[in-house]
């Protein structure tokens, strides 16, 4: 597994290095051919997982460059291209490693991303249940769908607040933030 950790920091890093814009597309391209089946899946999983962030930045950024008169087309290709090749890399990655495996050699990552995978579990969950049961009980769901999304925001905002405070009071109290804990 060390092989593994180390080739896969290697060609992180080297990706977050390379700066033209040919290069990083023919690695991505290089990656889906890599993928097989799973090609697709995972360019869509990679895509929609940085679509929000990656277009409020793009946004901001082509906004400066029009506010400045600097083109900023080069630099939004070589960004998103970059962030997307990153992404689909990582996804290809632990599409094929095991991550608890991955990060066994540290307890203290293991214990975090259990507790990250069992939050986006429960998370995915409720906001499931949510969804089933707004269609249940509205008529025309499409006229109250903003309404439902700001409150299920706030919903989630609220939990999440709550809940890293009740987590991170559990792990002091193992000792977690001292150096104390146990693995």
């Amino acid at each position: 597994m060390a092989i593994k950790r180390l080739l896969f920091l290697s060609f992180f890093f080297l990706f977050l290095y390379l700066k033209s814009v040919e290069v990083i597309g023919a690695i991505l391209i290089g990656l889906v051919v890599v993928a097989g089946r799973e090609r697709f899946k995972l360019l869509k999983r990679a895509v929609i997982s940085i679509a929000f962030f990656n277009s409020a930045v793009s946004i901001g950024y082509l906004i400066y460059g029009l506010v400045e008169g600097i083109d900023p087309t080069h630099y939004l290709i070589y960004i998103n291209l970059k962030v997307v090749t990153l992404t689909y890399f990582v996804f290809l990655f632990f599409s094929r490693v095991d991550p608890v495996q991955f990060l066994a050699f540290s307890p203290e990552l293991s214990h975090l991303f259990t507790i990250a995978v069992a939050q986006i579990v429960s998370y995915r969950q409720t906001f499931s249940e949510f969804r089933l049961a707004f269609k249940a009980r509205v008529e025309n769901p499409r006229q109250f769908e903003e309404g439902f999304i700001k409150r299920v925001f706030f919903y989630f905002l609220e939990k999440s607040l709550k809940d890293s405070r009740e987590r991170t009071l559990a792990m002091k109290s193992r000792g977690f933030f001292d150096g104390t804990s146990t693995g």
